[in-house]
């Protein structure tokens, strides 16, 4: 396939590392020797596989990969910073969406590099104990890149073949046939994967079998998804965090409810923020920039100014208002992920505004009239926000995740962050298990484990006012915990998908993204530069309902 081939040699490996994470990533570039003699050798062949995971940066962390995978759904729609808006709010989504082109190009060059080094071990020279591991990892990352691309493009071009070269034609296959790879390779990995690493943010077998949970309750095959959630609940290597909020936390990104994390570097000048092999389609953007995308405009209002606390507010999407009426009062989540208050910071403020007071709020519950006659600050609540309809009043100022935030940034306008991505936490494994549970008829026992992660996040003397019966366990429920939970965790459109309930939701939950919505958006369009790539059109055309 010319558009993503043309530049997807093995060859390109020698350029790319992971460079982001200080103890992991070694480069090995010896000048002027091929493919074939670099990855003949062991520490040539450890290039190959450092380049293999750095793909995973151009989804985690990034712009593009929020606005696929987290927006366009109940929970989030456009802040007035939206750039992506035919993705968030399917207005005229089409094949030359730049988000999907990037990460088109960029998944198959990765699954391209995965193929050729499950070709190649066997000649690597690896030792008998470190083959198997490294094989276990392009296995594992295979199976994460094929289930990005086929949840979010259906059945399109799948191959196990390294292509060097230029390849013209594109085949189309089920997806059924990337599911029964993904369970291969994923199996492979929990076979061969090691319980830790030496090196953070290289794949174990408890992420392995976190993964394969998640594609098993993908796929509707709820007892074997139960069974290897169980697995991870009950290896005692991962322990949920005591404090929600302290998930967050900078000092505390490498916890032990994490399970499988995309490592960034506190060096940000190896984040590859400008390279012109690993990174040459790059926005400025090279580490974690969830930072800057769920901010409110804060920055122009009376008493404040921007600074690195609150943030660099690119204000691209916002709650919408039935996310912000999932959390009750009894739930610490709320407050763990996000907030209402911003205190004054600028050197001119109202008068009798101290540096320090409140100069702004912005509540998802009413505030009286007569009250806020009362305040110097500036309020806006759920009336100002929101229509009593659900759609957007005021997409400047809202409620803001907080969960990404970053005040070690070196600057106010540093965009980019070295907070460490999440892919899969132990909390979400509890809910995969209560999920398979409750499909396979006991909702005692789902409601056991989703009871698990909500006494976690109760308030301090109301642990037992968050616990829920079986009785109230469904899976709009389930759901709607998972939202509480992994808000803004790149899961949310995926979670959607998989349980038929995309379009339902969007629909009930979300009017400004239900607006354009139909029913051909459960997939994306194929990249045009793709479809003007292959000269098999009448094969390998666009998915159905777009142009």
């Amino acid at each position: 396939m010319k558009s993503y081939l043309k530049r997807t040699g093995i060859v390109a490996a020698l350029m790319l590392s992971l460079a982001s994470c200080e103890n992991v990533l070694e480069e090995y570039n010896p000048s002027g020797q091929t493919a074939e003699t670099v990855f003949t050798t062991p520490e040539g062949f450890e290039t190959l596989v450092n380049a293999a995971y750095s793909y995973q940066r151009w989804w985690y962390g990034k712009e593009e990969g929020y606005n696929i995978a987290e927006t366009g759904t109940d929970i989030w729609t456009s802040g007035a910073g939206e750039v992506y808006r035919d993705l968030t709010q399917y207005l005229n989504l089409q094949s030359n969406n730049t988000a999907l082109t990037n990460l088109w190009r960029e998944l198959y060059a990765a699954v391209n590099l995965c193929n050729g080094g499950i070709t190649r071990i066997e000649k690597a020279g690896l030792s008998p104990a470190v083959r198997p591991v490294r094989e276990g990892e392009l296995r594992f990352l295979r199976a994460f890149y094929y289930w990005h691309i086929v949840e979010t493009w259906g059945d399109v071009h799948f191959t196990t073949e390294e292509t060097n070269g230029i390849v013209a034609t594109a085949n189309r296959t089920p997806v059924d046939k990337f599911y029964a790879l993904i369970f291969e390779d994923l199996k492979f990995a929990v076979a061969n994967l090691p319980v830790t690493q030496a090196q953070y943010g290289r794949a174990t077998k408890g992420a392995a079998q976190a993964f394969l949970a998640r594609m098993y309750l993908t796929r509707g095959m709820n007892k074997e998804a139960l069974e290897m959630a169980q697995a991870v609940i009950n290896s005692n290597t991962y322990k949920l965090e005591a404090n929600y909020a302290d998930l967050w936390k900078m000092t505390n990104l490498k916890n032990k409810e994490v399970i499988y994390a995309i490592d960034y570097s506190t060096n940000l000048a190896i984040n590859d923020l400008a390279n012109s092999t690993s990174n040459p389609y790059g926005h400025g953007r090279g580490s974690n920039n969830g930072h800057l995308l769920f901010l409110m405009k804060y920055d122009d209002r009376p008493g404040m100014t921007r600074d690195i606390t609150n943030g660099r507010p690119f204000n691209r999407y916002m709650p919408t208002q039935f996310l912000l009426d999932l959390y009750n009062d009894n739930d610490a989540r709320y407050e763990g992920s996000f907030m209402e208050v911003w205190y004054a910071n600028a050197t001119s403020r109202p008068t009798g505004m101290a540096i320090g007071d409140t100069a702004v709020v912005c509540s998802r519950k009413e505030i009286s009239d007569a009250f806020e006659k009362t305040r110097k600050y500036q309020t806006y609540d759920r009336s100002k926000i929101y229509n009593t309809n659900g759609l957007v009043k005021d997409n400047l100022r809202y409620p803001t995740l907080s969960k990404f935030m970053d005040a070690t940034r070196p600057s106010l306008n540093e965009a980019q962050s070295a907070r460490d991505v999440f892919v899969i936490r132990l909390a979400e494994v509890y809910l995969i298990a209560a999920e398979a549970q409750m499909k396979l008829g006991d909702t005692k026992a789902a409601a056991d484990l989703i009871n698990v992660v909500r006494m976690r996040a109760a308030k301090t003397g109301k642990t037992a006012a968050m616990q829920i019966t079986p009785a109230q366990v469904t899976l709009d429920f389930i759901l709607d915990e998972r939202a509480r939970e992994l808000a803004g965790e790149q899961i949310r459109w995926f979670d959607l998908k998989r349980t038929g309930k995309l379009m339902e939701r969007i629909k009930a939950y979300a009017p400004d993204n239900a607006i354009n919505l139909q029913e051909h958006h459960t997939v994306r369009p194929i990249p045009q530069t793709q479809l003007d790539a292959v000269t098999n059109k009448t094969e390998f055309a666009q998915n159905k309902g777009y142009q």
